[in-house]
C-alpha cells in the first residue's frame, strides 16, 4: 500500500473516530434543570446561585462532567425530567409519590415544610382540616401542591397556583389569599427580600412533618438515565460531604 494511501486510510479513520466519539458524547449529553428557589437556586446578577447549585456544581466537578444549569418554572423542569433522557434535577422533594419516577443521587440541602402567614397574622390551626376554610397559595406542581392535592385540597377552590414562589408571597400582601405551603428557608427570604425590616419572618401556623422529603431536598436523574451516571454521581456527592466541601457551602447558606 502507498503511503499517500495509508495518510489517507489514517485521515479517513480519525474522522470515523471522531465522529463516532461526538456521536456518543451527545447521546449522554447531560441537562440540569432547576427553578428560582431561593436560597436554594437563583439567579442573581444574571447568575445562577444558591446553596443546592453550588453543591451541584461542586458534584459536577467531581465527577468531570460540564453542563449548562437551566432555571425555569418547576412545572416545566419537572415535565423534563419525568420524560427526557440524561436530564438531573434539583432541588427536588423526595416522596412516596416520586421514588420510581425518578433515579435518586442524594440530599443537597436541609427543608422543612409548614403552612406560613404573613407577620403579624395568626392562624388557630390546630390540623390540617382547619386550613381547608382558607385560600391557600401553592407552586405548580411542587412537592407542597402535589400534598394538599393528595390530602383533598383542590386547585382553584382552596389552592391558588402560581408559577413562582415570589408570586405566591405578592398574593399573599395583597390579601388574595391567606395561607401559603413552602420549605421555612424559601419563605423566610421571601419576606425578609420583601420587606423594609430584614428581621421580619414568615409566621408558621402549622407544621407539616408528614410531608416527604423532611430530610432534605435532592438532586435526581430522569429515569431514561444510565445507571452507571447516576453512581457516579452518588459517590461524587459522598466524597463532596465527606471532605467538607458540602459544609463550607452549607455556612454559607444557612441562618
Amino acid at each position: 500500500m502507498s503511503s499517500r494511501l495509508l495518510r489517507r486510510l489514517s485521515v479517513a479513520l480519525a474522522l470515523l473516530a471522531s465522529t463516532g466519539y461526538a456521536a456518543l458524547a451527545s447521546a449522554h449529553a447531560l441537562t440540569v434543570v432547576t427553578e428560582e428557589l431561593p436560597p436554594y437556586n437563583m439567579t442573581l446578577d444574571g447568575k445562577l446561585t444558591g446553596m443546592g447549585t453550588e453543591v451541584v456544581q461542586a458534584v459536577l466537578a467531581e465527577v468531570g462532567e460540564q453542563a449548562h444549569i437551566q432555571s425555569m418554572p418547576w412545572a416545566r423542569a419537572y415535565d423534563i425530567a419525568l420524560n427526557s433522557e440524561n436530564v438531573l434535577i434539583y432541588s427536588i422533594a423526595r416522596t412516596p409519590q416520586r421514588e420510581a419516577l425518578f433515579k435518586w443521587v442524594g440530599v443537597i440541602a436541609p427543608t422543612r415544610w409548614f403552612l406560613f402567614s404573613l407577620p403579624g397574622t395568626h392562624f388557630d390551626l390546630k390540623n390540617l382540616d382547619d386550613a381547608r376554610q382558607y385560600q391557600i397559595a401553592t407552586v405548580k406542581e411542587d412537592v407542597g401542591e402535589q400534598y394538599l392535592v393528595d390530602k383533598g385540597f383542590v386547585i382553584g377552590q382552596n389552592l391558588q397556583s402560581s408559577n413562582k414562589y415570589e408570586h405566591n408571597y405578592e398574593k399573599l400582601k395583597a390579601g388574595r389569599v391567606d395561607l401559603w405551603i413552602s420549605n421555612e428557608l424559601n419563605a423566610h427570604y421571601l419576606v425578609r427580600q420583601g420587606s423594609d425590616n430584614p428581621d421580619e419572618t414568615a409566621v408558621p401556623q402549622l407544621s407539616l412533618d408528614d410531608l416527604g422529603g423532611a430530610d432534605g431536598l435532592c438532586m435526581a436523574f430522569s429515569r431514561n438515565t444510565p445507571d452507571e451516571l447516576v453512581e457516579r454521581f452518588r459517590k461524587a456527592l459522598v466524597r463532596v460531604k465527606a471532605d467538607g466541601r458540602y459544609d463550607a457551602i452549607a455556612a454559607k447558606w444557612l441562618p
